[in-house]
């Protein structure tokens, strides 16, 4: 996995750095500021070297507000390829609402706390490279939250939101199983309805897992 990371602290950007590197990943960049991250990955896809995922900090100089999220908005827009994983301190709906409000593949937003769990994060970072979805939990909490405020999802039961908020993490049928102690067949059956609720067809296929937690955003 080819990876460019956008973080403006040094200390963090090193250690994402050293804890990709030492698992086996290639860290082609790195970058401390939305500009010249838009810019680096413009001249990567121009060699035709476009890297796998960017991990990028939602606050970035120079007036750490929202460069960094801007930068992933944008790259999304110039190379659809591209993944795109955004961290931050903690959950800015309109941000990370900004960053899944487009195509929902490739993309994810986790806290920065987050990081610490290792296997976890290394996993999300790889899933987003290959245009799957990393969500973190406390993101989908607010995101759910605001949606139930919309009767969106009015018609899911406790079981069905259980179900979607785990889906929203990228977590596998069988993980889902697992956490909620069920059979693989339960939860394929939740899905089926959640699916069939929210009017998402066949022909959208394992899209429709994303597009499950992110229906809300188009209404």
């Amino acid at each position: 996995m080819r990876v460019v990371i956008a973080e403006d602290s040094v200390l963090l950007r090193e250690g994402l750095t050293r804890l990709l590197t030492d698992l086996g990943h290639e860290v082609v960049a790195k970058v401390g500021d939305g500009e010249a991250l838009v810019e680096t990955v413009g001249k990567l896809a121009a060699e035709g070297a476009l890297p796998d995922v960017v991990v990028a900090d939602v606050r970035m100089p120079p007036t750490h507000t929202d460069e960094g999220v801007r930068a992933a908005v944008r790259l999304r827009g110039d190379h659809p390829g591209l993944g795109v994983l955004v961290l931050s301190q903690y959950v800015e709906e309109q941000y990370a609402t900004e960053l899944l409000a487009g195509s929902s593949r490739g993309v994810g937003y986790l806290l920065k706390d987050r990081v610490a769990e290792v296997r976890e994060f290394v996993d999300a970072v790889v899933r987003v490279a290959g245009g799957g979805t990393a969500l973190d939990p406390e993101v989908v909490q607010q995101l759910l939250g605001r949606s139930r405020q919309q009767d969106v999802l009015a018609n899911l039961t406790p079981r069905e939101r259980e179900v979607l908020g785990l889906m929203a993490e990228g977590r596998t049928n069988s993980a889902i199983a697992k956490a909620l102690v069920v059979s693989d067949g339960a939860v394929e059956k939740h899905i089926s309805n959640i699916f069939l609720k929210l009017g998402l067809s066949p022909s959208d296929g394992d899209h429709r897992r994303v597009l499950a937690v992110l229906t809300y955003l188009r209404s």
